[in-house]
């Protein structure tokens, strides 16, 4: 079970940087661009959460 666990905490943890990196390669003006990272790291942060069943 824990071990299930922290490899979900993992793939999330991988695709939140993948994410991340992917928004900083879009064409997008600078401060689009920051808005789209920090609705990606609120959604990660909560999916995170989910996998250490707070929510």
């Amino acid at each position: 079970m824990a071990s299930s666990a922290l490899i979900g905490i993992l793939i999330t943890f991988l695709v939140i940087i993948l994410v991340l990196y992917l928004v900083q390669r879009l064409p997008i003006e600078a401060r689009m661009r920051q808005i789209v990272q920090i609705i990606v790291i609120i959604i990660g942060i909560i999916s995170l959460l989910k996998f250490l069943a707070v929510f």
